[in-house]
């Protein structure tokens, strides 16, 4: 019953794919017209068509740059490599690949949306129930809605498309930027007809209403945390009670153990409210995370291992507070042992150097910059995972986007408001509950500093702190930036070459090393550039070109 999704997912995916074309930014690859009108007739036929949108649109932005944005600018993950460096020490530029990557994938989702919501209920009335239509709708406008929240925190003003169909028809394809309040608030628009008629139960994998709600929360927190805005109070409150709701009244629950989060086998659990479907078999139809994170073959059972210069950053180490039970499931450190990898073999245990014991001489893993690997999104071999991971770099580990975890905290946000604390009661309790199953202490009051350290820490390698990061900067530009170029990120451990130098295996035995010329996070960071090709394709959305208003009518 779990891979249902994922199997229509890859059904639509091959239909959606034939007799496709594309056009500069929008990366338009609608379904034919006839084939659409063929299509949505029975509720299964239009079921499919939305699961396609959970899966293979969304490669291209998940792949690669939602990482590298995510965890590498937001101080997390250690990463110097290349064009995927680039954002770890912000010295990107409109040319990168993986930024172009990451554009060109969300338009590719608003795209594969817009030809659901365009073409579908023309083809589907008086075939099925206007209450499944407008759940498909729901569903689809949805994923619209995410898409675009991603494109607005990171780029800010960016064109605003309802009908990528009916622009190739027209050969309209300059449009301009749109301002980032007016993305805000057609996400916004699209998330509250989602929550209208979305169901608040579907099959394991489908948004339902409750989704929709925990992702207005967020989009009126970031709404919210420009703190000149006048209409700041009222909505902080009224992400205050999107996210009551969802916590009081959905039936969802905090998994008890936070490893358990991540594990394949717990794909669609409880405490995911949207998760991006993968599956094994070939690329771009699975997720790539362990292929680009996995510190060896010795874990991965396969050569696609990328990440074993890839380690939590020394600030975010000095986040995590003794005993908290995160940890392991983050990253790996000296000792820690994972029984769900290399399972025939009693497990793995992380050694920072992992010698092989009939031969001494021979490393088999190498010391990580900061003596420590990632664990989140790694699941092991085909063997460990019953035939769950691929070469073409497909994992069947789904990608959460949206937990319940992330909607306790943004109560707690919510509740502060304006303030720089809060001892609001619920918030206490919320924000509580998320500490305890870290099996660390409650706290009596929260502090702003609190909470984006539970935050960062919580969310650490899900590629969302970025988000948080942002909405600092709407609070306190200056604040944030100081937050951004008061981190450690750049310290890596460099071996002891001393003759009384401690052993490999500990901490100890290795010399912290401070960079040489520090990042300087300026602004301009705060946004990315449109990547060059497309504003070669279409002038208007030059960086010297003005955002206008979208016409809502």
């Amino acid at each position: 019953m779990k891979n249902t999704l994922k199997y229509m997912v890859l059904t639509l995916v091959l239909a959606f794919m034939t007799g496709s074309c594309t056009k500069d930014f929008l990366e338009i690859e609608p379904a034919d017209r006839l084939t659409a009108d063929n299509f949505f007739k029975t509720e299964g036929e239009i079921k499919a068509s939305t699961a396609s949108l959970y899966g293979f649109p969304w490669f291209g932005y998940n792949d690669k740059f939602a990482w590298v944005a995510g965890d590498c600018m937001s101080g997390d993950m250690y990463h110097t490599w290349d064009q995927e460096g680039q954002f770890f020490y912000f010295s990107f530029n409109s040319g990168n690949a993986h930024l172009s990557s990451g554009w060109k994938g969300l338009f590719r989702v608003i795209t594969y949306a817009n030809s659901i919501i365009n073409d579908m209920p023309r083809a589907a009335e008086g075939n099925v129930s206007q209450e499944v239509i407008n759940a498909a709708l729901g569903e689809a406008r949805f994923i619209r809605g995410m898409a675009y929240y991603i494109l607005g925190e990171y780029w800010g003003e960016v064109p605003i498309v309802e009908n990528s169909t009916e622009l190739v028809v027209s050969n309209e394809f300059m449009l301009p930027k749109n301002t980032h309040a007016n993305v805000l608030e057609f996400v916004r628009r699209d998330l509250v007809f989602a929550a209208e008629n979305l169901p608040e139960f579907d099959t394991p994998g489908r948004v339902t209403s409750w989704s929709a709600k925990a992702m207005l929360a967020k989009v009126h927190v970031t709404m919210a945390s420009d703190l000149s805005d006048p209409k700041s109070a009222e909505n902080f409150n009224l992400a205050k009670d999107y996210a009551a709701d969802v916590i009081q009244n959905s039936g969802l629950f905090l998994m008890s153990n936070y490893a358990d989060v991540f594990r394949y086998d717990q794909n669609n659990n409880q405490e995911s409210l949207f998760a991006l479907q993968w599956m094994e078999g070939s690329y771009a139809l699975g997720n790539s995370r362990q292929a680009n994170w996995a510190r060896s073959s010795l874990i991965t059972g396969n050569t696609e291992c990328w990440g074993g210069f890839k380690s939590a950053t020394y600030d975010l180490l000095q986040q995590v507070e003794g005993g908290d039970a995160r940890q392991p499931a983050i990253y790996m450190t000296q000792g820690d042992h994972y029984p769900e990898l290399r399972k025939n073999d009693g497990g793995y245990t992380f050694f920072i150097v992992n010698r092989d014991p009939d031969d001494p001489n021979t490393v088999l893993e190498s010391a990580p910059p900061l003596l420590n690997s990632i664990k989140k999104y790694i699941i092991g071999s085909n063997d460990d995972t019953d035939g769950g991971v691929s070469t073409g770099q497909a994992t069947r580990i789904n990608q959460i986007m949206l937990r319940l975890a992330d909607v306790y905290l943004l109560y707690a946000e919510a509740a502060m408001g304006t303030a720089s604390s809060t001892s609001d009661n619920l918030a206490l309790e919320y924000f509580n509950a998320v500490r305890q199953r870290a099996n660390l202490p409650g706290k009596s009051v929260i502090t702003w500093e609190d909470l984006i350290k539970e935050r960062r820490v919580e969310f650490a390698m899900e590629s969302i702190n970025w988000f948080d990061i942002k909405r600092f900067y709407y609070r306190d530009p200056a604040g944030a930036l100081a937050y951004l170029n008061g981190m450690e990120k750049e310290h890596v451990y460099e071996r002891d070459q001393g003759p009384d130098a401690a052993d490999e295996n500990t901490v100890e035995g290795y010399l912290l090393t401070p960079p040489d010329n520090p990042i300087t996070v300026n602004e301009s960071h705060f946004w990315l550039p449109i990547p060059s090709a497309e504003v070669v394709a279409n002038p208007l959305l030059g960086p010297d070109e003005p955002a206008v208003e979208y016409d809502f009518n």
